[in-house]
């Protein structure tokens, strides 16, 4: 049984809190005979929004939950709902990728990031702006990069790829930006290798970041992002696609020490 699998399996015997709520939500609304698309229009948001909050693919703010539960008539039960169920549900019901950073048999990680600083080595100002200040989820972010300082067993080996613009692209504002790369600079070392992809971007990762767990067996794992969600493969063909791929954008990465130097150029020039 692969680690996927047992991850499965587990959340079949308990739902994902989010999934929970969104159950709750459907079964509400169903009651009142009323469309996704006629109770989005009632309190001014998208059906496709709704349809991810029943389906546990988004995480909604508790002003969302109290304007359903008006439009609803579910007498506080949504928003009581909220905060047993959604308040600390960090992560998505699909974005399963921290339980593999957290597994004691990963040895290795490996991610090509085309957009943003991978998850493991944003400070808490960056995940902030990205995540529009939901401290939940910033907590959620900063907690899974716990595994880069364990002694017993010891951390994964992390080797990350960024696109050029990955440093170019303000996030927040100059003074994040800064303290960003700064970061970058700090965590670099040979057992967390952050290489540099100058621009023009190669076309192999144009289509959006992943990353690649190794485990003590040589079993591989991989997460793909695309612009609706996320996803964990376990394959053998997937994962050798993915992998040749980190392989030829590798292949056109600068040295480690180019990297810093590159970086250090790019916070001095770009973000003084």
């Amino acid at each position: 049984m692969t680690y996927g699998v047992v991850v499965a399996v587990k959340r079949h015997h308990r739902p994902h809190p989010l999934r929970a709520f969104g159950n709750e939500v459907r079964r509400y609304r169903e009651r009142a005979d009323i469309s996704q698309a006629q109770l989005a229009d009632k309190i001014h948001i998208s059906s496709s929004h709704i349809g991810k909050i029943e389906r546990g693919e988004t995480r909604c703010d508790r002003s969302l939950a109290v304007a359903m539960d008006e439009v609803l008539d579910t007498r506080e039960a949504l928003p009581s709902l909220w905060d047993e169920l959604v308040k600390d549900a960090a992560f998505p019901t699909w974005f399963d990728w921290p339980e593999v950073e957290a597994n004691p048999d990963t040895i290795v990680l490996e991610s090509y990031e085309n957009c943003v600083v991978y998850g493991l080595l944003q400070t808490a100002d960056y995940a902030g702006a990205l995540l529009r200040g939901d401290e939940v989820t910033v907590s959620a972010r900063m907690s899974r990069q716990e595994i880069l300082t364990l002694e017993d067993p010891p951390p994964p080996r992390l080797c990350v790829l960024l696109a050029e613009n990955v440093l170019t692209n303000e996030v927040g504002d100059k003074k994040i930006m800064r303290e960003q790369l700064e970061h970058l600079l700090m965590m670099s070392s040979d057992r967390i290798q952050i290489h540099v992809v100058p621009n023009p971007m190669p076309t192999t990762g144009t289509d959006g970041s992943f990353s690649i767990a190794t485990l003590a067996d040589r079993s591989e794992l991989a997460f793909v992002e695309t612009a609706a969600r996320g996803f964990t493969l376990s394959e053998r063909e997937d994962i050798q696609t993915v992998s040749e791929k980190f392989a030829d954008i590798r292949a056109r990465a600068l040295p480690l020490d180019l990297s810093r130097d590159f970086i250090r150029r790019v916070m001095e020039e770009r973000w003084a």
